[in-house]
This record gives C-alpha cells, structure tokens and sequence, in this order.
C-alpha cells in the first residue's frame, strides 16, 4: 500500500502548479499525483475543437512564478498544452504522477491522522488503497466523463453528423459542409470563426446572446515590457496590470452595468455596421458580468459575419429534423454537421465521496472556509479558480497557503488541520458558495455545492486582490482554523457547552 504525506489529484494547470509549490516551500514533503488520465495537461490536453484557445490572457492564467514567453496572450490550446508540460518537467513534478488513476472515494481517520483513498486503475478497473496525511484535490470543476446536453426535441433524427466539443472526433471532415453550432458561449465562439475556414457556410443558434469583446491576441505592453526588462520583472509587471484592469472592469459592471453595456454593445456595431441586428444577436437580457464575457481574439467572429462564412440566429428551437434545425419561429436552418456547444457537468472535487470518521461528508449543508476547505473536514483542501478571473491565480493562492498551512502544522508538531464554525456562526444565513452569476451550467447544480456565509473567512470573495492580501499575510490561527486533533475536541466540547447552557437559559 502506498503512503504519502501528499496526494494531489489531477494533473492540469492547478495539479502541476500545485506540486511545483509544494517542491519549491515544503522540499521535505513526498507527494505523488494522481491523474485518470494518461497525459498532462486536464482541460488543455481533453479539448481538442478547432480553434481551441484560453478565454484569459496568458499573464494571468500562466504560474506566477513561470513567465509566459510566447508573443500571444491569447493563446491556442496546443500552445498551453506545452507550457504546462514543460512546467512539470522544469521543476521535476512529472516523475511523481500516476497516470490512469482515478479516485473513487476518501476516508478521514482521526486517530492515524490519515486519508485512505480508493484509487480505481482507469484500465484495469481494480481498485488500490493509498494513505496520505494532506489532500489537495485539483480536480476541475466540471466532469470529464460527459458533457450537457439539453433535451431537444429530434435529436436523435438528425441525419448528420452529431459533434460535443468535450469529444471532439480526430478525423471529423467539414470541409465543404454545412455547419450548425448550438450555444453562444466561449466554445461556440472559438469554434464557429474557425470552422468557418473550411465549412461552406456556419450558423450559430442561439437561444439569447451573450456579450463578446475583441481584443488582440498579442499584448503589446507586455511584448514590449519583455524586450526592455528583466524576464521575471516584466512579466510580474503585466500580471500586475492585467489583473487590476480586469478588477477594474469587473467593479464598473457591477456598479454602472447601463455604461458598461452601452460601451460593450458600440463596440459590437463598430465591428458589423449600422445595418446588423445587434439588439437581436449580441444584446444580452442580462447585465455584463452576470455571466463571463465572450472574448473574441482580433474580432474573428466578427470577420467572419462580415465576410458572409458565419450568420447567427436567436430564438427558441423547435425541434431538430433529419436536415437540420427547426426554429420556434419557423426558420429552417439546414446542416450537414451538428455542435452541441451547450456547456458542461458541473462535479464537486471529481465525483468522489468523502468520509470523515465513518460519517460522508454532506457537501450541499457544508460551508467553505475560504473558499478552499469545508467545516469539520480535516486536511483537505479544493482547488477552484475565480469566476471573474483567470483560473490560474485563485490556484496559485490556493497552492501558497496549502504550503503556509503544511509548515505552520510541522513547526507545531501537529498532524490534522481543521476548518470549524464558531459558536457566534452557526446560525448565521447560508449563501450560495456562487452569487450574482447566472451562467446556466452554474445554476443546474449549485444547490449540491457547500454554503458560504455573509463573514470572513467563510466568505468566496471572488476578489484576486482581497484574497491575496488575506491568505498571504492573515494570520493562519484565526479561531476558525484549527491546528490538531486535540485542539478540535476541545472546541467541540466548547462548543457543546455553550449549546448547553443557550438551551438552559
């Protein structure tokens, strides 16, 4: 059986980074990575659609401590796909995966102060147990396993070829074809522009619009900044401007939407002219922000409307036929290929269940300390990128504190770390762990999702700036933190005391 003093599951942007933290702050830990699949890279290396890109630019979903070297910000998957897998091999981390297991379910134990994990062999279907004092899921957000698919009235009469972007085939031939793409989020408008190249001719169906921005592929200040400085010190510098103007941004559509909508929709205009529909196809019934905005690189979606490849349509569907698509209104829209760009499956930590002293842990009636680790949930710690942010830098914090948090344990002599509500919190309303974000993908499942409160730290500020200062520089004993088993079990009799004399009084 093999044993750990770290298990970091998932083997993407946050695994790699995670590992390339824990080699450079806690050197004396062993760790090993388990990853289901057989290559590195999670999101970079599954999705393979044309055109696949990041939707953030590169000097923010990039490491903070790896500089992004290549000229375009917005870069290609193949492109991100490499820079991960030479960060693994940098720094040393690829010899410590596991490719092709799968956790299947965790069990705390108190007195060993240990995690055992059933780990499933991908191939074999076996299953293995591996123990380890510290669990740093970097699992994703959304299932590998399958993609959403809505419930379309014909589906399965069509008559073509049926294509999930999740499952993109290698060998697919839209050359010359007609292609319909269903969705208007940031798939759909990556793959529409660029099956344009070589389909005759690509409609995006919509159901309603989503805001779209374009901005180029290459940051010029950054470019610039490289050729005059020092590699790490203009790449900081960059990381520097780009996450306060998306804070910026982020802040002005919270409190002037109107503005930011009206700035948004000229844009639009400017890009397809004065005689396009752009209250039809680009005005969303929402306000910016509410969902993630659409980044369009160099306006290509845009281009190719106005090169007469791509029209986008907006409505209800009716039904699918044999030929294509029928809209609510009656349009006909004819298709040899069918893109269900409709989202993904939202999963908690991989699927897997979780025991903390033979009881499962009930994540829906749980709250999230900081927005990383759960109440009364010992030595587990979830990885789980901004929504109005790059991915990168919330995985980044996550990673530094882990490491703050492992030292902090050794330096007391202690084996378990525990996250637990104080008395005055108990009671206090619980939020959703995800507010004032109406993405469809969000709203399907945040209800099987741990709580927040309106309090620090059981807040998920989705704040970059607020998050680092705390988790950079607030004290780790907090009162809500709790370092050893023992020190748990007094504030659990603490706290069944004060309940005691509550009720009495």
């Amino acid at each position: 059986m093999q044993q750990h003093d770290v298990v970091i599951v998932g083997a993407g942007l946050s695994g790699i980074g995670a590992a390339v933290h824990l080699e450079t702050s806690c050197p004396g830990k062993q760790y090993t990575i388990l990853e289901a699949r057989d290559a590195i890279g999670g999101t970079w290396d599954l999705f393979r659609y044309p055109g696949i890109r990041s939707d953030s630019d590169m000097h923010t979903l990039g490491y903070d401590f790896k500089p992004w070297r290549e000229a375009k910000a917005i870069a290609d998957g193949p492109s991100i796909r490499r820079y991960v897998r030479e960060t693994a091999s940098e720094y040393g981390v690829d010899r410590h995966i596991q490719y092709g297991r799968r956790l299947k379910s965790a069990a705390w134990d108190t007195p060993t102060a240990c995690w055992r994990l059933s780990v499933e062999n991908v191939t074999s279907g076996e299953r293995e147990t591996i123990t380890c004092n510290f669990l740093l899921m970097c699992s994703g957000y959304y299932s590998y396993q399958q993609a959403y698919v809505p419930e379309i009235e014909g589906l399965r009469d069509f008559a073509g070829t049926t294509v999930l972007p999740q499952f993109w085939p290698e060998d697919l031939d839209y050359g010359g074809k007609r292609v319909v793409v269903i969705g208007s989020g940031a798939t759909a408008m990556t793959v529409v522009p660029s099956m344009a190249d070589k389909a005759s001719h690509v409609t995006m169906v919509q159901r309603s619009p989503t805001y779209v921005v374009s901005r180029p592929d290459k940051d010029a200040i950054a470019n610039f900044l490289r050729r005059i400085l020092p590699e790490k010190l203009a790449y900081r510098m960059t990381r520097f401007k780009n996450t306060h103007m998306q804070r910026l941004i982020y802040n002005r559509s919270r409190v002037a939407p109107d503005r930011v909508r009206d700035t948004l929709l000229k844009e639009v205009r400017g890009h397809l002219g004065p005689h396009y529909d752009v209250d039809r196809h680009f005005t969303p019934r929402y306000n910016p922000w509410d969902q993630r905005l659409c980044l369009i690189p160099n306006g290509d979606l845009f281009d190719a409307i106005n090169r007469g490849k791509v029209d986008v349509v907006t409505g209800e569907i009716e039904r699918i036929t044999a030929g294509g698509v029928t809209m609510r209104d009656g349009t006909q829209v004819e298709a040899d290929v069918l893109v269900l760009a409709t989202g993904l499956v939202m999963e908690l930590l991989g699927g897997a269940t979780f025991e903390v002293d033979g009881r499962q842990v009930d994540f829906p009636n749980t709250v999230s300390y900081r927005a990383m680790m759960y109440a009364d949930v010992p030595n587990m710690v979830q990885t789980f990128g901004y929504i109005n942010a790059s991915w990168t830098l919330r995985a980044d914090l996550t990673a530094d504190y882990v490491c703050r948090v492992l030292n902090h344990m050794d330096k007391l002599g202690v084996r378990q770390v525990t996250p637990r509500l104080r008395p005055e919190e108990r009671n206090l309303p619980r939020r959703p762990w995800i507010e004032d974000f109406s993405a469809g993908y969000m709203r399907r499942v945040m209800h099987l999702f741990p709580k927040q409160l309106g309090v620090d730290p059981w807040r998920n500020t989705q704040n970059y700036a607020l998050d680092r200062r705390a988790l950079r520089n607030d004290p780790l004993e907090d009162g809500a933190l709790i370092f050893g088993a023992g020190e748990l079990a007094a504030a659990q009799d603490n706290l069944a005391t004060e309940s005691a004399a509550v009720s009495a009084g």
